[in-house]
């Protein structure tokens, strides 16, 4: 069965001829550092492409995936070489918002927010938006999707659509949640300026490749590892409302899946997610409050389709390889029963993730992973 195939009976929640992998996403990737210790542990000649600065993230090497039977392909916007060539720990780097990071020498951390000392919702009309994709963007992301599609591979765009996570961003967090308490016209105002960004980003995009693509990546972290970030009360006040708007207008452009990505404890808003068109929930982080696989699958798996769930804190950093198989068969356990999983690791790999434990997690899916 070829990987299109096994995806498309996954997400029907019927059962392929085994479970489907990912790797390489802004949300399932791989940091340059491990990419590199995994290329030299498996011999493999790799030079790598950065697809995600911030993250510093990279695409993995073509016989890597081959090598682990990855199911998923990204199309990756290009960063010139010269973006992120120099960058070194103590670098400053400000992206096209404002938004200001430094380098940590794994990755960048924000540190100022354009909007910290905003005062006014008329202030908003200030702020520049940044421009969509441009067609020549456009073009080269169409030509690699139709070169993924003619693989029989699951297309997807590397590029994520928020409304609340890249609006607090601009406003720095804490902030951000005390206008949504005392101020919400603001945090509103903040959100409502993201969305035009959106609408112009996957108007743009969908316009030249909505046919190709299998699944559109959104996201907002909606919860911190014990409890959520906001009441569900002001999240279905404020924030639901604008991420539907979102869904619906991608919706209206592609037949593609909603892949929603949150970290933490989200469960308390999983019915309003599947309400509001979620498909698919990603990274299912299994060491949160309330994210029981198990009880997960029994409650909403007739519903959404669980993306990730391989414990990226403590097995795969941490653990033997034994326990990484173990924590693979567990989830697949979990899980897989009558579709409805997609198998990564909790989030990126990062660099203290040891290559022998990637390549025990891939393995192990491919040989236990059978229907």
């Amino acid at each position: 069965m070829d990987s299109w195939s096994r995806f498309k009976l996954a997400v029907s929640h019927q059962e392929p001829d085994r479970v489907p992998l990912d790797l390489g996403g802004m949300v399932s990737g791989i940091t340059q550092l491990a990419h590199c210790q995994l290329s030299s542990y498996l011999g493999v000649s790799s030079s790598e492409t950065l697809i995600d600065r911030s993250q510093r993230l990279v695409k993995p090497a073509p016989e890597i995936l081959t090598q682990f039977g990855i199911d998923i392909r990204y199309a990756y916007l290009e960063i010139p070489y010269q973006a992120w060539a120099s960058d070194e720990k103590g670098s400053i780097w400000e992206d096209e918002w404002g938004v200001k990071r430094k380098f940590t020498g794994l990755y960048y951390d924000m540190i100022e927010h354009p909007l910290a000392s905003l005062e006014t919702v008329e202030d908003l009309k200030k702020v520049k938006i940044p421009p969509p994709p441009s067609d020549e963007q456009c073009l080269k992301l169409k030509e690699e999707l139709n070169s993924i599609r003619s693989q029989s591979k699951v297309a997807i765009i590397n590029i994520i659509g928020s409304c609340f996570e890249f609006a607090w961003y601009l406003r720095g967090l804490e902030k951000f949640l005390i206008d949504l308490m005392l101020y919400p016209s603001l945090a509103c105002g903040i959100m409502d300026l993201m969305l035009e960004y959106q609408f112009a980003q996957f108007d743009r995009l969908l316009s030249y490749m909505g046919t190709l693509i299998d699944i559109v990546l959104c996201g907002d972290d909606l919860a911190t590892q014990k409890a959520p970030l906001l009441s569900p009360d002001l999240y279905r006040r404020y924030v639901k409302p604008r991420q539907k708007k979102l869904y619906d207008f991608i919706k209206k452009r592609t037949k593609a899946k909603i892949f929603y990505h949150s970290c933490g404890a989200i469960t308390p808003f999983l019915p309003d997610l599947i309400e509001i068109g979620v498909d698919i929930i990603n990274p299912i982080q299994v060491s949160a409050e309330g994210m029981d696989p198990s009880q997960l699958k029994r409650n909403w798996g007739k519903y959404l389709t669980f993306w990730g769930g391989i414990d990226t804190q403590r097995v795969l950093p941490k653990g033997t390889t034994t326990e990484v198989r173990e924590e693979v068969r567990r989830r697949i356990d979990q899980l897989a029963q009558d579709g409805g999983y997609v198998l990564c690791a909790v989030h990126n790999l990062q660099a203290d993730v040891p290559p022998q434990n990637i390549v025990a997690m891939y393995e192990e899916a491919l040989i236990y992973g059978n229907y």
